[in-house]
This record gives C-alpha cells, sequence and structure tokens, in this order.
C-alpha cells in the first residue's frame, strides 16, 4: 500500500481510504460482522485513514470503527469523521459554537477517543462558506483539544475554493472520478499550491464503475441507490454521481472495452482517481472481505497509459459531461 501527504497535518496516510459509509446504513442491509470482517481486511492490506461521519447509521459506523480499532489494538489509523448533517432542518443557522461542540463530543464517546484527528464540515449549506466565525468556532474546538485538524467536505467545486480561503481548512473531501471529472480542471492544482489533503469520495460512482449493474439491477428499500434517484433525500449528485442510470449503464460498456485484461473494474477505476497526484486518498466503501481486499488492491495497479486516460476523458467530456460539468 503507497502512503501519500495528507497535506499540512504532517501524517502520510494511505492511497486508499476505507468509505464508512456503507457500514453505517442507506446501503442496504449490512450485518455488524460483515461491516467488522470488511474494516479489519482493509486495516490487514495496510489501509490507515478511515472516513466515516455522525449520521451514518446514527453513529453505528463511528461505534463499530471504535470496536475493531480496540480489537485490534496497537496503533491507530487516521479517522476522519463528519458534522452537521445531524441538524434538522439542515441549515445555516444550525452551525453555532454550541451545536458543533455537541456533535464532536458525540462522536468522541462513538469512536472512543479523546481528540479526534478530523473533523470536516458535512456538506454544509452554501452561506456557511461565507460565515468566518464558523470557521473560528471550529479553531476553537482544535485549541481545546477536542480536534486535531479540520477540514470540509463539499459537492461544488465553487465551494472547495471558498473553503480553502481559511487558513486552518486542511483537507477538502469531494466527489472525484471517471464520471465527474471537473475537480481536476482547476481545484486540485489549487490544492496542491496550498498544500490541502483532498480525499476523493464515491470513487465508484455508487457501484457503477464496479461494472457489475445492469437495467435489471434492484436496490433494498434502505439503500440511497434506490430512495436518492432524484434527490429526495440529500443532493443527487451523491447518487450515483448524478448521472441518469442508463447514460452511465451505456459509458460503462466503453470504458469497460478500456480495462486491461484480469484487472475488476473497480480497482481500475480507483486507479484512474490515483493517476491526479493532487488526491491524497480515496474512500471506497466496502461490505465485505472480498470488496475491502480488492479495493486496497488498486494501489498496487501500474500507471494507466496516457492514450486509456485520454479515451477516459473523452467519454467522460461526450457521453457524462453534459448532465454533470456544469452542475456541480
Amino acid at each position: 500500500m503507497k502512503l501519500r501527504s495528507f497535506g499540512r497535518t504532517g501524517v502520510d496516510v494511505s492511497e486508499i481510504g476505507f468509505g464508512a459509509w456503507a457500514i453505517g446504513g442507506a446501503w442496504g442491509d449490512v450485518s455488524s460482522q460483515d461491516a467488522k470482517a470488511a474494516l479489519h481486511a482493509a486495516l490487514d492490506a495496510g489501509v490507515s485513514f478511515i472516513d466515516t461521519a455522525d449520521v451514518y447509521g446514527d453513529g453505528r459506523s463511528e461505534q463499530l470503527i471504535a470496536e475493531v480499532l480496540k480489537e485490534r489494538g496497537g496503533a491507530r489509523p487516521f479517522v476522519a469523521t463528519k458534522a452537521g448533517r445531524r441538524l434538522s432542518p439542515h441549515v445555516a443557522a444550525g452551525y453555532t459554537r454550541e451545536n458543533l461542540t455537541a456533535f464532536v463530543e458525540r462522536s468522541l464517546a462513538n469512536l472512543k477517543t479523546d481528540c479526534l484527528d478530523l473533523v470536516q464540515l458535512h456538506c454544509p449549506p452554501p452561506e456557511v462558506y461565507y460565515q468566518q466565525e464558523v470557521f473560528g468556532h471550529m479553531d476553537d474546538l482544535v485549541a481545546a483539544g477536542k480536534i486535531r485538524h479540520y477540514g470540509v467536505s463539499v459537492e461544488k467545486v465553487e465551494e472547495a475554493l471558498k473553503a480553502i480561503e481559511y487558513p486552518n481548512v486542511k483537507s477538502i473531501q469531494i466527489i472525484f472520478n471517471i464520471f465527474r471529472q471537473r475537480p481536476a480542471a482547476l481545484f486540485l492544482e489549487e490544492a496542491k499550491r496550498r498544500n490541502i489533503a483532498v480525499i476523493a469520495r464515491v470513487p465508484l460512482a455508487s457501484g457503477l464503475l464496479t461494472g457489475k449493474m445492469s437495467a435489471g439491477t434492484t436496490f433494498a428499500a434502505d439503500d440511497h441507490r434506490n430512495f436518492n434517484r432524484h434527490g429526495e433525500a440529500f443532493d443527487v449528485g451523491e447518487t450515483f454521481s448524478g448521472v441518469p442510470y442508463e447514460v452511465a449503464l451505456a459509458a460503462v460498456e466503453k470504458i469497460r472495452k478500456l480495462v486491461p485484461d484480469g484487472v475488476p473494474m473497480a480497482q481500475f477505476a480507483l486507479r484512474w482517481i490515483l493517476m491526479e497526484h493532487g488526491v491524497t486518498t480515496v474512500i471506497p466503501g466496502a461490505r465485505n472481505v472480498q470488496q475491502a481486499e480488492s479495493n486496497s488492491a488498486a494501489s498496487a495497479l501500474p500507471a494507466i497509459p496516457a492514450q486509456v486516460m485520454q479515451a477516459l476523458q473523452q467519454i467522460y467530456l461526450h457521453d457524462i459531461a453534459p448532465y454533470v460539468h456544469q452542475r456541480w
């Protein structure tokens, strides 16, 4: 497993991380046994970065991570969580000192630690990016020893560019994959210039880029790929990267022809992200041991040839960009 520097934190993390949304909820049923086994497998494979949030399974994801880390003992991986989406309604006025402190205290208890490695504002409303006092509250939580670093998880490139104007924002989490290439045009260059860590989420476009889905694939009632296809519960870009399902399936068939023999498409899609040196770590989810091991193996794949990268860009520009490029 290769490591990359996590921005200005002084910490190196695995370039393939573990996205812990799926083991919390909203991806269909995942047993605690399978969730913990997947996390153990990822850590055994050299993963040293885990991404979770206080709302994943209403704390279940954080709690499962704490259980696994207790079972393993020894040095802890770098664990990033998020705060803000517990607000109901989720509005900018809720990003108060009192609420943020309460969210952090809850995550501290769930993760069974006395200081959180990284807390990310969890896709806050657009107004929050213009409220300096919110970032001041985060500075105070650092000063109080509750959190070591903070960052922002964003929906849009413009939000990412605004967030990194705040001097103590150490990381940005953003959707970046073969179907969402816009961050590479400007944001990733600016992040490199400022030494901002970049966490690439939704790397497999909610599973589409595994190449295992079809028009007949069905999803459980509690799976966001069933209930959020049109943004009914949260930003539609989080589900299938915002690409209409049938459009994406057709593009996947074109991508399939570019995948080397013997390489799973999921690993190929993860390796595509790692070709961008502005990315620090990629956080695919895993519901079982096999997925966790396969995801981790992407770090060992050779570089993708330039002509293949160009072909993937053309598929994006012609088939996908009209649906997503200017929206996010």
